[in-house]
Parts: C-alpha cells; sequence; structure tokens
C-alpha cells in the first residue's frame, strides 16, 4: 500500500464524494447540484460523521437494549440517514425531501462507499519488487 500522508483520506473523501453526487442522480428527493457541492457536502457530512456517528451508534445501541448491536448494519445505515438530515440542515447545498429518502439514501450511498473504497484500495496496493505478479 503506496503510504503518502493524507492521499488515502483524500481519496476516500474524492469516492465519498463521487458516492454523494452518483445518489442525487439516483434517489429522488435526494438533491443537490455539481460536483463541487458533492464535495463540499461530503467534507460536511464527515466532519457530522466524525463528530456525532459514533455517539449516535452506541447510543442507539444500548438503548435497543443491545439489539442495535447485534443487527449492526442496520443500526449503521439507520445512524448515516440520521446524519445526512444533519448535514441537511447545517447546508442548503443538500436537500433530502424527507427521512424515508434519507433512509435510501444512506443505503445508496453506503454501497456506492464501499465499492469504492474497496476499489481505490485496490488500486492502491502493488506487489513487492521481485513479485511474479504484474
Amino acid at each position: 500500500m503506496i503510504s503518502i500522508p493524507g492521499v488515502q483520506l483524500l481519496l476516500h473523501w474524492f469516492v465519498l464524494s463521487l458516492a454523494v453526487w452518483l445518489t442525487a442522480r439516483i434517489v429522488p428527493g435526494f438533491r443537490l447540484t455539481g460536483l463541487w457541492n458533492a464535495i463540499v457536502v461530503a467534507a460536511i457530512f464527515g466532519v457530522v460523521n466524525f463528530l456525532l456517528g459514533t455517539i449516535l451508534y452506541y447510543f442507539f445501541g444500548i438503548v435497543t437494549l443491545g439489539i442495535g448491536f447485534l443487527l449492526s448494519f442496520l443500526t449503521k445505515w439507520f445512524v448515516n440517514a440520521i446524519l445526512l438530515k444533519i448535514t441537511d440542515a447545517l447546508t442548503s447545498r443538500l436537500d433530502i425531501r424527507s427521512f424515508g429518502t434519507a433512509l435510501i439514501a444512506a443505503l445508496v450511498m453506503s454501497v456506492l462507499g464501499k465499492v469504492g473504497v474497496y476499489a481505490v484500495d485496490q488500486l492502491m496496493q502493488h506487489p513487492y519488487p521481485g513479485s511474479i505478479y504484474l
């Protein structure tokens, strides 16, 4: 893996920006205009996720008496939808019609983001010198 400081963070931010932009093109009721707005929204979402994501995840895990931890995917999906609505409230660059739209958008963004991060991570890996693999 290439270990240039900050490059992986910037690549993951770009992947999230692309996921936000594609989600706006796919999900009705999830609106933003242009790739630049997607980059700004991805940055705001990243900060909100950093500040509140883990707290909300553990809160819902505890409130549901541990079932939220057992169904971790559903809890993270629900938390991401809440974080999207918070991001919507913080910026005028994003418009999410309803919480149902935020749930669908969170699912689409998660899938696109996971695929994108996996692809970037695979592209960043290089075989060791002298390897028979090209």
